[in-house]
């Protein structure tokens, strides 16, 4: 989450008044993110007892033609019980409105906080929510290609340029250019397929001690392989932010955790080490474009790409593949 345009109070009272929440309290810009621009609303609420909502404009890397697949499947997955937000329709019911070029939805807010150093516990209760989530969608019946797949990997490496990589740093130039053919050429395509979350960092996991209260942030919402999603939870949920340390524990109940709800088949264990690079590459690479490109006066938080290539590193050790073996 983040601001990157910037709307003054009298567009933000209008724009609240086209949705039957009360009038406008507060909007504080969240600087968290990289990809949209993101306000905590207070407003009066229906009865007057307040109530607070998140309002997201859409900048880039989503189509304003895929916001009914985002937010249609909010409303299925709340509808079955997984703490996901539901999407507040406008007064004529629609799932979002436009601003000018762009387009603006508003979510429920949930209580909780993301936390930033997991214990064992957090990371089973957010396995089993992962697994939960996959299992509820499979009845909903909207599709979408993942466009941060391994053509988009190289694409953004394109457009970083390995001159640009080796910026940052020269060893990410040479890890890139060492993994990233072999991944596109070796990307399983036979896997299990399902409705995945594809982004579920502890920022977009809300938690009330143990209890997952929300899962948020679904603008990368696709249809892909679904242990691929397992594989991106986690590379952001088992290393601690610069990417240097595994916590072996948090992996082992993450992985726990998942597999009460839906246990993996083996050939989803024995692609998870390939899985786990795919991740790391896909955070690295995006990462990478956003730190070279993201607007000078922006209200945002710039992600260290290198994070994710040390990530990447510790994914393709055949040594520590193990971690993905079962116990």
């Amino acid at each position: 989450m983040a601001v990157y345009t910037h709307l003054g109070a009298e567009q933000l009272a209008a724009l609240i008044a086209q949705f039957d929440v009360g009038q406008l309290v507060s909007a504080k810009g969240i600087a968290e993110g990289v990809s949209n621009s993101n306000w905590l609303i207070e407003t009066t609420g229906q009865d007057g007892a307040g109530a607070r909502f998140i309002l997201t404009m859409y900048e880039f890397r989503i189509e304003i033609e895929d916001l009914p697949f985002f937010l249609s499947l909010l409303d299925f997955l709340a509808e079955r019980g997984c703490p996901v937000p539901r999407t507040i329709h406008d007064r004529q019911g629609q799932l979002y409105r436009r601003l000018g070029d762009k387009a603006v939805a508003l979510i429920e807010f949930l209580p909780g906080v993301s936390v930033s150093e997991p214990t064992p516990d957090q990371a089973h209760a957010v396995g089993r929510a992962l697994a939960q989530l996959h299992l509820a969608a499979a009845g909903f019946d909207q599709a979408r290609a993942n466009g941060m797949g391994t053509a988009e990997w190289q694409r953004l490496a394109d457009e970083c340029t390995p001159a640009g990589l080796a910026s940052i740093d020269a060893d990410f130039a040479a890890l890139v250019a060492q993994q990233l053919p072999d991944l596109i050429a070796n990307w399983p395509g036979h896997l299990p397929r399902s409705v995945i979350h594809a982004d579920l960092f502890p920022d977009n996991v809300l938690m009330l001690g143990e209890q997952v209260t929300g899962l948020i942030d679904f603008y990368f919402a696709c249809t892909d392989l679904t242990a691929y999603d397992v594989a991106v939870t986690h590379a952001a949920w088992c290393f601690d932010a610069s990417g240097r340390q595994f916590d072996a524990a948090v992996s082992a109940a993450l992985l726990a955790g998942y597999e009460e709800l839906r246990p993996l088949s083996d050939e989803e264990r024995a692609a998870l080490p390939l899985l786990a690079r795919g991740a790391a590459m896909r955070f690295a690479l995006s990462r990478a474009y956003d730190w070279m490109n993201t607007p000078a006066d922006a209200l945002v938080m710039r992600k260290d790409p290198l994070a994710f290539a040390r990530r990447l590193t510790f994914y393709a050790d055949p040594a520590n593949a193990a971690v993905f073996a079962r116990a």
